[in-house]
């Protein structure tokens, strides 16, 4: 299958965690589990908070990317459209509130579950949760606003 992010226009495939053309970002892939998204991510070394424990930062980007992916997603699917067909939906952020519920160890495959809380307009709320070995160590919510074609004239 597919991850949404192979989806995106190489013109907003350069984000540095989501973006496919970035080859110094995370290049994270998400996918949908039935009604919810589901992301698994390798932490490397460099995301290192102290020894044996992952950034707090490198978990609220990869809620942040996994939600606006999971945005435009959502987007595709009630609209019932696949997603190759235009124009794109392309989310940025517009709130990101991450809470850090214990800490995250390194070396494990993170597993970050999506679900839409709501579609209103242009507007997707979708809340995050990072599991680490199935403890859930961070939950957020992401307001994603559809991108404006400004962004990309």
């Amino acid at each position: 299958m597919q991850a949404f992010q192979d989806f995106y226009p190489d013109n907003v495939a350069h984000c540095y965690g989501c973006g496919r053309l970035n080859g110094a970002g995370h290049q994270i892939k998400t996918v949908w589990e039935g009604d919810e998204t589901v992301t698994r991510y390798q932490p490397r070394p460099e995301h290192t908070a102290i020894p044996g424990f992952v950034y707090g930062g490198l978990l609220a980007s990869l809620i942040d990317c996994h939600s606006t992916g999971t945005a435009a997603a959502a987007m595709y699917r009630a609209e019932n459209r696949a997603m190759d067909t235009q124009p794109p939906f392309r989310f940025v952020t517009g709130s990101l509130h991450v809470d850090y519920l214990k800490p995250t160890p390194m070396g494990v495959v993170l597993e970050i579950r999506g679900k839409v809380k709501e579609i209103k307009g242009r507007k997707v709320i979708v809340e995050a949760v990072v599991y680490a070995n199935g403890t859930a160590t961070a939950r957020g919510e992401v307001l994603a606003v559809q991108m404006p074609d400004s962004f990309t004239a």
